[in-house]
């Protein structure tokens, strides 16, 4: 009787292991990961920073010609 409360025991633990890897092996490896990003230094400067550049100048003689009014 022990030994067959051995034997059921053993072979329960060894079917869950069985039916716990088998998933597991089934899973596919890593894919590629995707397209990759731009180089870090890719950074579109062109309408928006000079856009900003001349709004600044364009603020800096505003500031002056009042100034110069104001004397």
């Amino acid at each position: 009787m022990k030994k067959n409360i051995l034997f059921v025991a053993l072979f329960g633990t060894v079917a869950c292991f069985l039916l716990a890897v088998a998933p597991a092996l089934a899973q596919d490896g890593p894919g590629s990961g995707g397209p990759t990003p731009n180089a870090p230094t890719a950074v579109p400067i062109d309408g928006g920073a000079s856009i900003l550049l001349a709004s600044g100048v364009a603020l800096g003689l505003k500031k002056l010609r009042e100034r110069r009014r104001a004397r």
